[in-house]
């Protein structure tokens, strides 16, 4: 199986740590959290994601809004910078704890947080990330030792 995670959700899932716009998004992400946390690849795609899933059915959803859209844009332009890779729809990864290390640091450090303005979230990942990202659920400190490795390299499709 494969995650679909639209590119500025590659920012937000750093942060997560069980809060969202209702408890069916709420279950979904944490489903999702587990999977990414157990090696599950990922594949970046345009518009809504496995993440926005529950949302879809309100047709005022902000998934399709095209602020959201342009949050994507930025997030993997930042996101391409600090990996030096593409992060375009199609491509794939795979997380480690280095690479989801790497990506915190510097949303820490907010060389990756461009997308994030205007971002009704924006509070708590700041928030998060100045807790030393305490609770978050994607390669969180439950995460067995063996689903730790892995890199960022493309993979075959």
């Amino acid at each position: 199986m494969v995650v679909r995670l639209r590119p500025h959700h590659l920012l937000c899932m750093l942060t997560f740590v069980g809060k969202g716009y209702n408890a069916e998004f709420v279950a979904n992400y944490t489903a999702i959290a587990r999977r990414l946390s157990e090696g599950e690849e990922i594949e970046v795609v345009s518009g809504p994601d496995d993440i926005c899933r529950p949302l879809l059915n309100d047709p005022e959803a902000h998934c399709r809004e095209h602020g959201v859209a342009t949050r994507d844009e930025l997030a993997a332009k930042a996101v391409a910078r600090l990996l030096g890779r593409s992060v375009r729809p199609g491509d794939r990864l795979r997380l480690s704890r280095a690479l989801v290390g790497r990506l915190r640091e510097a949303f820490k450090e907010g060389t990756i947080r461009t997308a994030c303005r205007g971002c009704s979230w924006s509070n708590l990942c700041s928030t998060v990330s100045s807790s030393g990202f305490s609770g978050v659920k994607v390669l969180g400190s439950a995460v067995p030792a063996e689903t730790a490795t892995g890199t960022c390299a493309p993979l075959p499709a």
